[in-house]
C-alpha cells in the first residue's frame, strides 16, 4: 500500500483525505499541540512529533515513521503571511513564509516520489507570485518535474468557498493529472453543496452553550449521510457562550447579512448559500459565522461539516482550539480529491521516455500570476 509523510499536519486534513484514497499515513509532524493530539488521537497508526521543522532531522523522520521509502510527502505550509485575513500580511519578514525551504530539505534526503505543497490561494499573486515560483524552482532544482494549480474545496463536494493553491513535484518516470471537479457548472454533475444541506436536519438545536451528544434524527442530506458513516454518538456539538447582546445580534441578522457593521466578513450563514471560508479565529474566544437559523456561533461539529471532516472525528482542545484547528485545516475531500490522482499517478508510472515533460514546467495558477522565477536561497 502507498504511503504518505504528512509534513505541517496540522490536525489532519490530508490525513484524512490521503486514507480516504487509500493510502497508509505513516507519520505526521507539527509544531502545535493541540492540534497534533488531535491528530495522535485521530490517526493511531501514524507516528508523531511534536517538534520545530527546523530541528527535524531525515533520520528523526526514518525513525519515526518506521520505513525509508515514502511514496508522497505532504505539506500544509504556513499561510498567516500571505492570507487575506491576515490584516498585517508581513510578506517577507515572516519566517513562517520560508518555512517550504525546511520542506525543500528534506525531500532532498528523503526523496519520496511525489511532492504536495498546500497554501492559500492569494500565494500565486503575493509580491507577483515570487513564493509560488520559489516552491517550484526548488522542486525542480532536486529533479521533481512540476505542476501547480488553484483548486477550490467547493468544486470538490465540499460545501464551503475554499480556494488553495496546490504544488506537485514527481520524479522522472510519473505525470500527475489534475483531479476533475465534482460539483458545479464546471463538472456538469452535481450542483455545489451549501450550509444547510451539511448543518440543517439532524444536529440538535442548541440555545447559547448548550451542548449535545446525541443526533437529532437522521441524515437529511446525501452529505449528512457520507459525515455521519455509522457514528451514534454525536461529538464536538457544543454552542459558545454568548453574551444576550450578542444573542440579540445574530437574531436580528437576517441569513448572509453582515453581523457587524466594522467586520463585513463576519456574517450569518445562509442556508442556501456555500459558507465562504472558514478561519481559525486565533486564539480568541470569537466566533467567525452566525448559524443560520439559531442566534449562536457554529459548534466545532457544525464548522467540521462544513470543512468535509467525518462526524467520527474528534477535536480534542475546547471551543476555541476547535476553531484553530478547523480554520487551519486541509478539507478531507479535497484531498482526497488530490490524493485519490497521486495513487493514479504512483500506479502508471511511465515506461516510454518522459524527456518531454521534463522540459514542460506546467503553469495552472490564477490569471495574472507572472512566471519569471528569482531566487532567494
Amino acid at each position: 500500500m502507498a504511503n504518505h509523510l504528512d509534513l505541517f499536519c496540522g490536525p489532519g486534513g490530508f490525513a484524512t483525505g490521503f486514507e480516504w484514497a487509500g493510502f497508509t499515513t505513516v507519520a505526521g509532524i507539527d509544531i502545535h499541540e493541540p492540534s497534533l493530539r488531535t491528530y495522535e488521537h485521530n490517526h493511531p497508526q501514524a507516528g508523531v512529533l511534536l517538534a520545530d521543522i527546523r530541528k527535524v532531522s531525515s533520520r528523526d523522520v526514518i525513525e519515526l515513521s518506521g520505513t525509508k521509502r515514502f511514496d508522497v510527502m505532504s505539506a500544509g505550509v504556513p499561510c498567516e503571511g500571505f492570507s487575506m485575513s491576515n490584516r498585517n500580511r508581513t510578506k517577507f519578514t515572516d519566517d513562517r513564509n520560508f518555512l517550504f525551504i525546511e520542506f525543500l530539505r528534506l525531500a532532498k534526503d528523503l526523496r519520496p516520489k511525489v511532492l504536495l505543497v498546500e497554501n492559500v490561494a492569494n500565494l500565486a499573486r503575493h509580491d507577483g507570485g515570487v513564493f509560488a515560483q520559489e516552491i517550484e524552482s526548488g522542486m525542480r532544482d532536486l529533479g521533481y518535474q512540476t505542476t501547480s494549480k488553484v483548486l477550490d474545496a467547493l468544486s470538490f463536494g465540499v460545501p464551503q468557498r475554499r480556494k488553495r493553491i496546490m504544488f506537485i513535484g514527481v520524479l522522472p518516470g510519473y505525470h500527475y493529472r489534475w483531479p476533475t471537479p465534482t460539483h458545479g457548472q464546471e463538472s456538469g454533475l452535481e450542483r455545489v453543496l451549501n450550509v444547510g444541506d451539511a448543518i440543517l436536519g439532524d444536529l440538535p438545536v442548541l440555545q447559547s452553550g448548550e451542548e449535545s451528544n446525541s443526533y437529532s434524527g437522521k441524515p437529511q442530506t446525501p452529505y449528512q449521510k457520507l459525515m455521519r458513516g455509522d457514528e451514534k454518538k454525536l461529538k464536538n456539538h457544543e454552542a459558545p457562550n454568548h453574551p444576550q447582546a450578542t444573542i440579540d445580534k445574530i437574531a436580528n441578522t437576517a441569513p448572509g447579512a453582515p453581523m457587524y457593521e466594522k467586520f463585513k466578513q463576519r456574517i450569518r450563514l445562509h442556508p442556501e448559500n456555500p459558507s465562504p471560508t472558514i478561519v481559525s479565529g486565533g486564539i480568541r474566544p470569537q466566533f467567525a459565522f452566525g448559524h443560520p437559523t439559531q442566534p449562536r456561533g457554529l459548534s466545532i461539529r457544525e464548522r467540521a461539516r462544513l470543512m468535509s471532516f467525518p462526524d467520527s472525528y474528534e477535536f480534542l482542545g475546547g471551543l476555541v482550539q476547535g476553531r484553530v484547528q478547523t480554520g487551519d485545516a486541509v478539507p478531507p475531500l479535497l484531498a482526497k480529491a488530490v490524493a485519490v490522482e497521486i495513487l493514479n499517478c504512483l500506479e502508471r508510472k511511465t515506461t516510454k521516455n518522459d524527456s518531454d515533460l521534463g522540459k514542460v514546467h506546467v503553469r495552472a495558477v490564477e490569471k495574472g500570476t507572472s512566471t519569471s522565477a528569482t531566487t532567494l536561497f
